[in-house]
């Protein structure tokens, strides 16, 4: 996610009389795509829903097809959001790549490539133009599917989203702002302070699952180093509570347990089919022998029923897709609150993994966008163990629900860069908030912000909790002229205290 800054446009985009602007769900008849070649499109209903509009875009014989496009009306801002969403659906079991690409736009056309597997079901892909420095606005939207093959194929392609108006049913009802617990390993050992390692296996000395790892404390398998905190997973055989398996690994349960909040954790994930890296949190309830807070004496509440939120999940589906779930008595172990995401090299890539949670619902996000928000109609023990305390979880599991584990392997970490968690605790008095004035508001250009005490910084964050600005210098105005129409969160971060107040941009 880009900072907000100002952007200045030499020349104008054209459009045609049939554009149309980003999300693009199909449910209307402005959101047929054009189409190159051989290349055609029609709206079909969903092969999973048949309530559910969806393009289906069919790829001819002519291995020179173009593929098909759409002219948008509210160009694609690179400088603003530079990540964009679909979801893809194949009817068979064979690998696909999907090219998408930005033309028409005030920088050379830039254009990303993702192969994805999808048997009969979607797959949600996320295509970072940050990473091949794209900038600037594009008013064509082009899709290509496996270019140069001469195999004709038909394929579904539904919600479209370059995140500036998308996403509503993702949108954060609770912006935490206020930072109350953190580990940004800047050491040179792990804080037992924070965590406490996890290495009884309650299940008869295993674990659940059918994982084949035992947990230690061994340096060797939890260690700081350089900023970050390495969770390793080792193929070395060890024997542990009277059991022997061939891999050791690490669990590690943070000493602090919260109730609502923003909990932010950025990481690389381990390589290799078997490996099954998880940041999670459990009731901090839970009567796991051997689990810090059951240690504590806290232990009343068996599982699911102290609740689990899976924030990231890594080895459960196809390399480089990350899953979240929600784990109740209502829907448990193979629950059906679950969601995933394919994303570029998990491996040597950090993202940031999230989880907004409020009392009325959970999202989850990666690298600030929003993708699954869970929201029961009905919120009552069995649907919504999420209203007393979780606690922290970093692992790296092997075997089980993962897969088979490759032969070579030896070992291979989770790196985390830091664990964060906000949640919206610091007093603001009344002087605090009297002692700033935020005018115009509504405003379609500057808002301007007057107080009666030195302002150390200000930062802006849309309805999704992305932060779009920050600045230290600048505390006196903000330019909102090139943010999207809606609702933001201004945080003034003052030498008496917080505030955080709504703004309007129209």
């Amino acid at each position: 996610m880009k900072y907000f800054y100002a952007l200045v446009i030499s020349a104008l985009l054209t459009f045609s009389a049939q554009s149309q602007q980003m999300p693009i769900d199909f449910s209307s008849n402005s959101d047929t795509f054009n189409v190159w070649g051989g290349a055609t499109f029609s709206i079909l209903p969903s092969p999973t829903d048949a309530g559910n509009p969806t393009g289906e875009f069919f790829r001819s014989n002519n291995p020179d097809e173009h593929g098909h496009f759409i002219d948008l009306s509210q160009p694609i801002d690179l400088d603003t959001e530079d990540e964009i969403t679909l979801r893809f659906y194949a009817f068979d079991s064979n690998s696909h790549t999907v090219h998408v690409k930005l033309e028409q736009g005030t920088n050379p056309d830039v254009e990303l490539q993702q192969t994805v597997t999808s048997p009969n079901a979607w797959t949600d892909m996320s295509f970072d133009f940050g990473t091949v420095s794209g900038s600037g606005q594009y008013s064509r939207l082009v899709i290509r599917i496996d270019d140069g093959s001469t195999t004709p194929g038909a394929f579904r392609i539904d919600d479209i989203n370059d995140g500036s108006e998308a996403g509503d049913e993702n949108a954060l009802d609770v912006i935490y702002t206020d930072l109350v617990w953190s580990d940004e390993f800047d050491g040179n050992s792990l804080d037992t302070s924070k965590w406490y390692h996890q290495t009884f296996g309650p299940n008869g000395g295993q674990w659940f699952n059918n994982e084949v790892q035992h947990y230690t404390d061994d340096p060797a398998n939890s260690f700081v180093s350089n900023g970050n905190l390495h969770i390793v997973a080792k193929k070395e055989t060890l024997t542990q509570d009277g059991v022997t398996l061939d891999y050791t690994s690490a669990r590690l349960n943070s000493k602090f347990a919260f109730t609502y909040g923003r909990v932010d954790v950025r990481a690389k994930l381990p390589e290799g089919n078997g490996t099954w890296p998880a940041i999670w949190t459990l009731g901090k309830n839970i009567t796991e022998t051997g689990a810090y807070w059951e240690t504590q004496g806290f232990g009343t509440t068996p599982w699911p029923a102290c609740g689990e939120i899976d924030i990231m999940e890594h080895g459960l589906h196809a390399t480089n897709e990350i899953s979240w779930a929600l784990h109740t008595p209502s829907s448990s172990g193979n629950t059906v609150n679950t969601d995933k995401l394919m994303l570029p090299d998990v491996a040597n890539n950090y993202h940031v993994y999230s989880m907004n949670w409020s009392p009325n619902q959970i999202t989850f996000l990666v690298d600030g966008v929003g993708y699954y928000t869970y929201n029961p109609a009905v919120k009552d023990n069995n649907t919504w163990p999420f209203d007393l305390d979780q606690y922290l979880i970093l692992n790296v599991a092997m075997g089980g629900f993962a897969g088979a584990i490759d032969t070579g392997f030896t070992e291979s970490s989770m790196v985390v860069d830091y664990v964060r968690v906000y949640q919206n605790v610091l007093s603001t008095t009344d002087n605090v908030n009297e002692e700033f004035k935020i005018y115009p508001n509504p405003s379609s250009d500057v808002i301007n912000i007057k107080a009666n005490q030195n302002v150390k910084q200000v930062l802006l964050y849309d309805i999704r909790g992305r932060e779009v600005y920050s600045s230290s210098e600048n505390t006196e105005n903000l330019k909102v002229i090139q943010l999207n129409k809606g609702v933001y969160f201004l945080k003034i971060d003052a030498e008496n205290g917080f505030t955080t107040k709504k703004v309007i941009v129209e």
